[in-house]
C-alpha cells in the first residue's frame, strides 16, 4: 500500500484547506486516520474513520472544524479543515490501520504517508 498525501499548503487565521490521501485499493477494507506532528513534540492524533466511514472519531481540538471522510470508489481520504488556527499548523499524516475500525491510537496502523506540511498565519 503507498499513501501520498497532498493539499497542504499556507493559509490565514479561519481558512480552509482539503487534505487528501490515495491510499490504494488494498486498504479499501481499513480503517485510515490522519496525525499531525510539529517538531520536538510528539505525534498526535487528529481524526479517524473505520472501514466505510460510517464511524469517526475526532481529537477534541479540531471536533467541530474538521471533518475526516473517505471514498472507496477512488481509494482515497480526505480530511477538510475549516476554521483554521495556527495551533493547527503541523505536518500532517495520513495511516491506515490495522483494523477495519478507526483508532486514535498510533500503534494500530501499520503504513504511514509522507506527510504535508500544513501552515495557518496570524
Amino acid at each position: 500500500v503507498q499513501l501520498q498525501a497532498s493539499g497542504g499548503g499556507l493559509v490565514p487565521t479561519g481558512g480552509s484547506l482539503r487534505l487528501s490521501c490515495a491510499a490504494g485499493r488494498t486498504s479499501s477494507n481499513n480503517g485510515m486516520g490522519w496525525f499531525r506532528q510539529v517538531p520536538g513534540k510528539e505525534r498526535e492524533f487528529v481524526a479517524t474513520l473505520n472501514w466505510n466511514g460510517g464511524n469517526t472519531d475526532y481529537a477534541d481540538s479540531v471536533k467541530g472544524r474538521f471533518t475526516i471522510s473517505r471514498d472507496r470508489v477512488k481509494n482515497t481520504v480526505y480530511l477538510q479543515m475549516n476554521s483554521l488556527k495556527p495551533e493547527d499548523t503541523a505536518v500532517y499524516y495520513c495511516a491506515v490501520s490495522r483494523y477495519a475500525s478507526g483508532s486514535s491510537q498510533a500503534g494500530s496502523y501499520v503504513k504511514w504517508g509522507q506527510g504535508t506540511q500544513v501552515t495557518v498565519s496570524s
